[in-house]
């Protein structure tokens, strides 16, 4: 058992996925933050760059939901 298990729980590598979920996510909200900003300064620019990153970081973390998904199916079985 690992020290990440014996403190919360959690197998590492749920664990591991479950915090790339929360921070993918956290940054997808923090880059609409940054494209509502930059279409308000009129930067259309950066506000498409922005847009393409938050983006990926939605693909991402649906990604990491169905992987997640699917382990905790098969631990479940």
């Amino acid at each position: 058992m690992t020290a990440t298990e014996r403190v919360t729980g959690t197998r590492d590598e749920h664990f591991d996925l479950t915090s790339v979920l929360y921070h993918t996510l956290q940054e997808a909200e923090t880059l609409q933050q940054y494209i509502n900003d930059a279409r308000q300064a009129g930067d259309e620019e950066a506000a498409e760059l922005f847009q393409e990153l938050r983006d990926h970081d939605q693909h991402c973390a649906g990604q990491v939901k169905k992987l997640l998904a699917q382990r905790f199916q098969q631990a479940s079985s």
